[in-house]
């Protein structure tokens, strides 16, 4: 007791505080680990890579028993008797598999990476496939693009033009006493004598006017783009999807918006066999 009050009061303070920091860095190890578990559990259940799960072991530091433990917390794999899509990001390629029999593969465009900023500098669109577990939510024949607006973004961001996002009711001078303007379903072009004309739509043929880029409403044939992502798509949920594309050359490269794109033939065949409900693992 009397070696004890010896000791000054700050001590006992300082040596308690120390072991709060050491259990708090303790926790936020802990927490970093299982994120980084999270981060490559589908890679190693769903391709049974085994080296992988090894050098998982060595970079996290931890033994096998806890990573197992893991990767039984996180959510189960495919069952053994129905058939499941898995697309490799690294590897730009798409395998259609049961168990471990493969029925297809093919090469695939994934999201480029790249980030747009808008004009105003306060909002970003980050271009990336999501990784993870997603599921064939429904199927498209002929499927039409409504392109977001950051397609027209994109386009006055390469061409240094500005934007009007045109709503209806909304009359956009384009000059020679001309307008720009919603009639119907169609954005058009309204002359002073009263002529209308339509404006065409698909990639590639935006309506550029006076130096702006007009971005059509929802709802118009002008927002509506056929051909652009081939024949059939199967939809992931939340905009994603796998589907063909008009530019067969991106296959195989990091180019698309985060969708996943396919040889159109490849999507024909994809489309024919896989029912809705599968499940699609991307990692």
């Amino acid at each position: 007791m009397n070696v004890l009050r010896s000791i000054p009061r700050g001590a006992f303070i300082l040596a308690g505080l120390a072991v709060v920091a050491a259990a708090a860095t303790g926790v936020f190890l802990y927490s970093t680990l299982q994120v980084r578990y999270q981060r490559d559990i589908s890679r190693i259940v769903f391709n049974r890579n085994w080296d992988l799960l090894d050098q998982v072991r060595r970079d996290a530091g931890v033994t096998a028993d806890s990573l197992r433990r893991a990767m039984a917390e996180a959510s189960p794999g495919p069952d053994a008797d129905k058939p499941y899509i898995v697309v490799s990001i690294a590897d730009r390629r798409l395998w259609y598999k049961l168990g471990d029999s493969v029925f297809y593969t093919t090469r695939v465009a994934v999201g480029s990476g790249k980030t747009l900023v808008k004009q105003d500098g306060r909002d970003e669109y980050k271009f990336d496939t999501p990784r993870g577990r997603l599921t064939v939510e429904s199927k498209d024949a002929g499927p039409v693009w409504v392109p977001p607006d950051w397609h027209f973004l994109e386009i006055a961001d390469k061409k240094s033009l500005g934007v009007v996002l045109l709503k209806r009711g909304q009359k956009v001078p384009v000059g020679d006493s001309a307008v720009i303007t919603v009639d119907g379903n169609d954005v058009v072009k309204k002359f002073r004598d009263g002529r209308e004309v339509p404006y065409e739509s698909g990639e590639g043929r935006e309506i550029i006017e006076a130096g702006n880029i007009i971005v059509p409403p929802y709802g118009t044939n002008q927002r509506k783009y056929r051909g652009t992502l081939g024949g059939h798509r199967l939809n992931l949920g939340d905009g994603y999807a796998l589907h063909g594309t008009d530019e067969p050359r991106s296959v195989g490269e990091a180019t698309s918006h985060g969708c996943v794109r396919l040889r159109n033939e490849d999507i024909d065949y994809l489309y024919g066999i896989v029912p809705v409900g599968t499940p699609v693992y991307i990692y």
